[in-house]
C-alpha cells in the first residue's frame, strides 16, 4: 500500500520524539541568579578550545546584518512598502551585532551590546505562545484543538476591522463568525495554519506579504484551515487579543509575574502593542500586544533576558526546580506540524531533517526573528547561543565553529 501524506508525517513524528536527545549528559546544577547576577566562566575551564570559540565570536561579529540599524528605517525600507504598510508601533536604532554562548547555564562567550534593549521581532512570538501555554496549563484552555470561537466575546474596535463584511460602523465585532473563521482552533493559530480572514489594527490580513496580483488580495478562495502554513502577523496579533481576553489580564503582567521574574529577568524589557490595538477590557483600557513586530512593537529586550528564554525552554519549562510551564507544553511547541514540519508553536522552528541549519543536531530549535535575532536551543548539548543582528546565512557556518570549539564535548552532531 502507497504511504499516505498523513503516514509519513506520523512516522516521520515518531522517530523524531524516538530518537535519543532530550536529556543532556550531566544535569546541569547552575543556574544564573537574578539579574544582573550571571557567572560567567572560562571558556577554557569549561571545556571549550578557547581560541577557536573566540574565533567562531569574531566571525560573528564580522557577520553583522547589513541592514540599516535604525530599525525605524530599516521598516521604511522593507515592510513599510507593502500596502497598509504604515508603522504604528516603536522602534530602536538597535546595538552593533551581540551575542552570548551559554553553556550548562553559565556564560563562556559575550560580545558586542547584550545590554542593549531593541525590537526582538519574531521571537516576540515565543513569549506569546508562553502565555497560551501557561493559560493551558491552568486549565483556561480545555484543548489545542477547541475552536476558538468559544472563547473570544464581542469586541468593540475600531472602524475598519473585522471579518469581511463587518469592517464598518459601530456595533460590536465577532472576529470568529465566518464560515470559515469559525473553523479555527488554538492549534491553528499556534501553527500559523488558521487562514483567518479578517482586519485587525488598521492591518488586513491580505497586506502581510502579499500577493504580487492585487487582484486576489481580497477574493481567493480559503485554505481549510491546518491545511496551509501561512507566515501572517495579522493572524499572530489575532492569538494575542484572543490570549489577552481568556486571561483578562494585558499579557505582559501576565509573562511578567508567571514567566519573567520568576527566571530572574532585567527589569528593562518591555512588550508593545500598537498605537491602535487599546480595548476597552473589563472597564479598563488595555493595549493588546504585537506577537508578530512587522509593523513596530512588540518585544523590546536585552540579550541576556533572550538568553533566560533559550534557558527555560532547553529544560522543558523548568527552572533551578521551579515549574514554570508543563513539560507537555514545551513538548507541543518543538513538535513538528502537519502543514510544515519545521515548525513548531510560534515561534520555535525546527531543524527537522537539518534542513535549517545542517551543522546542527536534528532535534534543536530555535526561537527566531528577523534582523536576524536567535534563539539556538540544544538541550543534548546544553547549549543555548543568542546572536543579535548576524546576517542568517552565517548562522550555520557560526554554530559549526561553536561545535568546533568543544571538540569531543559536543554530542549528536
Amino acid at each position: 500500500m502507497k504511504p499516505t501524506p498523513r503516514s509519513r508525517f506520523v512516522l516521520l513524528l515518531t522517530l523524531l520524539l524516538a530518537a535519543p536527545f532530550a536529556a543532556p549528559a550531566e544535569a546541569q546544577t547552575y543556574w544564573p541568579d537574578r539579574h544582573p547576577d550571571w557567572e560567567r566562566r572560562d571558556p577554557a575551564a569549561a571545556g571549550f578550545d578557547a581560541d577557536l570559540l573566540q574565533a567562531a565570536i569574531e566571525f560573528a561579529m564580522a557577520s553583522e546584518s547589513t541592514s540599516p540599524r535604525d530599525l525605524n528605517l530599516n521598516h521604511d525600507q522593507t515592510f513599510g512598502r507593502e500596502p497598509r504598510g504604515e508603522a504604528i508601533g516603536p522602534f530602536t536604532v538597535r546595538a552593533p551585532q551581540s551575542g552570548l554562548v551559554i553553556y550548562k547555564g553559565y556564560i563562556v562567550g559575550e560580545w558586542g551590546d547584550p545590554e542593549k534593549v531593541d525590537n526582538t521581532f519574531s521571537v516576540a512570538k515565543s513569549f506569546l505562545s508562553t502565555t497560551v501555554g501557561l493559560a493551558y496549563d491552568r486549565g483556561m484552555i480545555s484543548s489545542l484543538d477547541d475552536r476558538v470561537r468559544a472563547y473570544m466575546p464581542p469586541i468593540e474596535m475600531a472602524e475598519g476591522d473585522g471579518e469581511p463584511g463587518d469592517e464598518h460602523g459601530r456595533r460590536v465585532k465577532l472576529l470568529f463568525e465566518s464560515e470559515h473563521n469559525r473553523k479555527i482552533t488554538w492549534d491553528h493559530l499556534l501553527r500559523q495554519t488558521s487562514d483567518w480572514e479578517g482586519t485587525l489594527w488598521g492591518k488586513p490580513e491580505w497586506a502581510d506579504r502579499p500577493d504580487r496580483d492585487p487582484t486576489t488580495w481580497g477574493t481567493r478562495a480559503r485554505n481549510e484551515p491546518g491545511t496551509v502554513f501561512e507566515y501572517n502577523d495579522t493572524r499572530v496579533n489575532l492569538l494575542g487579543l484572543v490570549a489577552t481576553s481568556v486571561w483578562r489580564r494585558p499579557l505582559p503582567e501576565v509573562l511578567r509575574d508567571h514567566v519573567m521574574d520568576p527566571i530572574g529577568a532585567s527589569p528593562t524589557w518591555r512588550w508593545h502593542g500598537y498605537d491602535n490595538s487599546w480595548i476597552i477590557l473589563d472597564g479598563t483600557m488595555v493595549q493588546a500586544v504585537s506577537g508578530g513586530s512587522h509593523w513596530g512593537g512588540g518585544m523590546l529586550i536585552n540579550a541576556y533576558d533572550l538568553g533566560r528564554l533559550g534557558l527555560l525552554t532547553l529544560h522543558k519549562g523548568e527552572w533551578n526546580g521551579q515549574r514554570i510551564l508543563s513539560e507537555k507544553w514545551i513538548d507541543m511547541s518543538s513538535t513538528p506540524g502537519a502543514a510544515n514540519t519545521g515548525y513548531g508553536f510560534m515561534n520555535y522552528y525546527l531543524n527537522t531533517g537539518r534542513e535549517r541549519y545542517p551543522s546542527a543536531p536534528e532535534y534543536t530549535w530555535t526561537h527566531s526573528g528577523a534582523g536576524s535575532n536567535l534563539v539556538y536551543v540544544d538541550p543534548a548539548n546544553e547549549l543555548v547561543v543568542v546572536a543579535r543582528w548576524i546576517q542568517g546565512g552565517a548562522f550555520d557556518e557560526f554554530l559549526s565553529m561553536i561545535f568546533d570549539a568543544m571538540g569531543d564535548m559536543a554530542v549528536h552532531r
